[in-house]
């Protein structure tokens, strides 16, 4: 079955649905392709309060940010296919989507659309070690999943590994599920994430291990993860010998931090560009998030792994390009919405945490720019 819609996007979470709302309310034809049950991305997952200023939701949590924006999404008029997943996208704009249907049987739609949006998000990293299968050792995302999505209790003695905003959140998520957290492991030499999460974990008397790496993870005659090992790690980020603690534990989160999930922009042969302060291999895009390739876009941690507030102003300013360009929005009101998304994303990179994202950023635009 083929579908023509003037605007596709390609992922429901708080990018994709800030800019379906941009360009949904001036009049286009917006259809969101997610594979999941429900839209709202990580915001789901995101129990806590947000902080900054009131343009940046503080003071809101992550999940009420999310009911917020499903309900402007449908006020907006824009149509939402769940349980749907992109398998291809091919020259001339069209889309290959797998919907599985109510009665759960499964069909291919083929999606003509006049501009597409990649909004698909990012994907955790892993390490690997000796024990890394094991049931029981899982993403730390996979395990905030877990608890404030599905409401299920993935361990009872966990240890973190990695102490960003990720690790520390989801270390202070799990103590409030009643999780016993016995301790934070960091290869660093200082903790990566915001003191104010850091805090909350010291203060609930977990212990971190810095300069340290997890070398090993063991499981019972049943299959299941029962302990793990630690190490000490020299000058040379090697393991240093009779330094191992070993913990009785029956989950390990690792918060290695996250990656551009950009197989459909690889597929259509998006150029790449490799940026390591926002997750490695990524699609390069203008100031419009518009990529080399005309009427294809990216927004969120597609773009550039960074932070919900991030993802949903890019997806703003990608909304209302392409709103823009379908001549659906006058260019000096365009314009000046776009400046001040502009402002607000370059506030949000500031400070000792987002000033290299924002010189990235800027390295980005000047590269794609020049093409």
């Amino acid at each position: 079955m083929l579908v023509n819609r003037q605007v596709a996007i390609i992922g429901g979470g708080p990018a994709g649905l800030t800019a379906a709302i941009e360009a949904a309310k001036v009049g286009a034809q917006v259809l969101i392709i997610d594979e999941n049950a429900r839209p709202g991305g990580q915001l789901f997952k995101q129990i806590h309060k947000f902080f900054g200023s009131k343009a940046h939701n503080a003071g809101v949590r992550g999940m009420d940010i999310g009911l917020n924006l499903l309900k402007e999404t449908e006020e907006s008029g824009a149509e939402t296919w769940l349980n749907s997943t992109v398998i291809g996208l091919y020259e001339g704009n069209r889309l290959s989507v797998v919907r599985t249907m109510e009665d759960g049987s499964k069909k291919i739609h083929t999606v003509q659309a006049e501009k597409i949006l990649i909004a698909t998000g990012s994907q955790e990293n892993t390490i690997n070690f000796d024990g890394w299968t094991i049931p029981g050792v899982m993403g730390a995302g996979c395990a905030q999943t877990m608890i404030n999505v599905n409401r299920v209790m993935p361990g009872t003695k966990a240890l973190m590994v990695g102490s960003g905003n990720v690790g520390l959140m989801v270390s202070y998520q799990m103590l409030q599920a009643g999780i016993d957290v016995l301790g934070v492991v960091e290869a660093a030499p200082k903790i990566s994430g915001y003191n104010v999460h850091a805090a909350k974990i010291c203060r609930a008397g977990v212990p971190f291990y810095l300069r340290h790496t997890i070398i090993h993870a063991e499981a019972d005659e049943s299959g299941t993860l029962c302990r793990a090992t630690i190490a000490a790690l020299d000058e040379k980020w090697n393991p240093s010998p009779n330094t191992e603690q070993s913990f009785d534990v029956n989950l390990v989160c690792i918060a290695a931090g996250l990656r551009p999930l950009a197989k459909l922009a690889q597929m259509y042969g998006v150029e790449h560009g490799f940026i390591p302060e926002l997750g490695g291999w990524m699609p390069l895009h203008d100031e419009n998030m518009e990529t080399n390739i005309q009427g294809i876009y990216v927004a969120g941690d597609t773009a550039g792994v960074e932070e919900a507030n991030t993802a949903m102003d890019e997806g703003r300013l990608a909304g209302i390009s392409i709103a823009q360009s379908l001549q659906l929005l006058p260019d000096q009101e365009a314009e000046q919405c776009k400046a001040e998304i502009r402002a607000r994303l370059e506030s949000l990179r500031l400070g000792p945490f987002g000033e290299r994202r924002l010189q990235a950023k800027n390295r980005i635009v000047k590269k794609e720019v020049q093409l």
